[in-house]
């Protein structure tokens, strides 16, 4: 199943070129994806994959960023070998999850959610 938020390929770029090449391939980020879709939806508590075709592109360019940040976390600890330490990997995920949440933050907001449904 493809993703309705993010790409395949922007969700590799996120989680860098060390990490496996099993974890970023096409069926296992689907999988991710699909996780992450839901997750976004629920937290936020607004079915943006129902809305997506009618979303503005600012709108579908946050949910595009958290989604690729949240599934580039799963492509990374599935396998950290690849990084030059475990620390670096951690960052990456450290850095990734804070993004994410400042995205989460604002799609979660009643007042925003207006805002960009109704652009």
């Amino acid at each position: 199943m493809a993703s309705i938020f993010a790409t395949t390929a922007e969700v590799e770029r996120k989680a860098g070129a060390k990490c496996s090449a099993t974890s970023k391939a096409a069926a296992y980020v689907d999988d991710y994806m699909t996780q992450v879709e839901s997750f976004i939806n629920v937290v936020t508590r607004y079915n943006w994959s129902d809305a997506y075709n009618g979303l503005n592109a600012d709108v579908k360019g946050i949910l595009k960023e958290v989604a690729s940040n949240l599934a580039a976390i799963y492509v990374i600890q599935y396998d950290m070998s690849g990084f030059t330490s475990r620390v670096e990997a951690e960052d990456m995920i450290n850095v990734l999850r804070d993004a994410a949440l400042r995205g989460l933050a604002l799609l979660r907001d009643k007042k925003t959610q207006d805002f960009v449904v109704g652009a």
